[in-house]
């Protein structure tokens, strides 16, 4: 370590750059990371905040919300007494008041039932047209007390309330009660004695106790439900797939600088084999020196990804998260040391006679 150091010290430009490219790779990853965070919310953070095992959905659905048709009475049908159910309705549209427009996701659901989102902001729904609304429309310019318009009917809503973290497939969320889901989706002429919605939630402890007997309806996993958004695995596998070629990105250019100041250095490395110091010695120097660079690289990144994410538009969907970023981290430095084995190969094979010319 100490022979490392000193050689920072004295060649500061030099180190300073590997440290440089390190460090914006470093940068890089993390934001992509937080880009990858804020991205998977922006589609799951409704169906997070239902903290539910599973969703019963139509076999024909393909495991999709809106495609999904059945009735309440089906909820009879979930065979498990350690289960509670919520009935849910669920259709995509575009909110309007004045100016302002959004694409929102309707939920239709119970107030009595588990998925009751909490108000943060104004009181519940409690009749019909009248709706709790996501904050994130606030930024938009929506406020308790406006009356929406809806692309898809004639029917008004009322924002009575606001809620946090209620985003579902990457629109903001409104939560009425069923009757108000039935009149928006079925007008005023919907049957009144067969409730139509498009899934049943289920919270238990144990998914596979969870059963129908009705053949026609398949029990999904929430995760696996989630994993079969629209979207949402294919843009996940993208994300990771540029943050796994950052790390062989960072091994590479770190093995390249260092090899090359390595083949600079061959006579001096060949004088100071010849003194009797030890390959394992001259390789755990060039090991200590390659951690030190790299550990002030991931750092440096590290507290500019989080300085960056202070000055990010609300707009930008990024979300850091910590225990992610230090993992992502500490595979860089790994990366990195792997980067310096060429180095390390080229100093055991140096002969300290041919090195300084003997």
């Amino acid at each position: 370590m100490f022979l490392a150091w000193n050689e920072i010290k004295k060649n500061k430009l030099r180190f300073a750059l590997i440290v440089g490219v390190l460090m914006l790779v470093s940068y890089l990853v993390f934001f992509l990371s937080g880009l990858a965070t804020g991205l998977a919310s922006l589609n799951r953070e409704a169906i997070d905040k239902w903290d539910a095992t599973a969703i019963v959905l139509t076999e024909e659905s393909d495991k999709s919300l809106p495609q999904s048709s059945l009735t309440t009475e089906e909820a009879d049908n979930i065979k498990d007494n350690d289960t509670d159910t919520a009935t849910l309705g669920q259709l995509n549209s575009i909110a309007r008041n004045g100016d302002a427009k959004q694409n929102i996701a309707l939920f239709g659901i119970d107030s009595e039932e588990f998925i009751m989102p909490k108000v943060t902001e104004g009181e519940k729904f409690a009749g019909d047209n009248e709706v709790i609304a996501s904050d994130t429309l606030k930024e938009d310019g929506f406020k308790l007390g406006d009356e929406l318009e809806l692309s898809s009917t004639d029917e008004k809503l009322t924002i009575v309330g606001f809620t946090d973290s209620a985003r579902f497939n990457a629109a903001p969320v409104l939560y009425g009660d069923v009757a108000t889901f039935q009149k928006v989706k079925f007008g005023e002429g919907a049957a009144e004695n067969e409730t139509q919605i498009n899934g049943i939630v289920v919270r238990g402890d144990d998914f596979s106790s969870i059963s129908t007997s009705n053949e026609d309806l398949e029990v999904i996993e929430v995760e696996e439900f989630i994993e079969n958004l629209p979207g949402y695995t294919e843009q996940a596998l993208t994300l990771n797939f540029m943050i796994y070629f950052l790390f062989g990105i960072s091994s590479v250019i770190v093995a390249i600088f260092l090899y090359v100041l390595t083949v600079q250095k061959i006579s001096m490395f060949g004088v100071m084999k010849a003194q009797g110091i030890s390959n394992g010695y001259l390789s755990r120097s060039v090991i200590a020196q390659t951690f030190l660079l790299a550990f002030i690289g991931v750092v440096v990144g590290f507290a500019l990804t989080l300085i960056s994410g202070e000055f990010l538009p609300s707009a930008v969907p990024v979300a850091f998260d910590i225990p992610t970023m230090i993992i992502y981290g500490v595979i860089l430095i790994v990366v990195a040391i792997l980067g310096a084995v060429f180095s390390v190969l080229t100093i055991v094979k140096i002969d300290p006679l041919k090195a300084i010319g003997g």
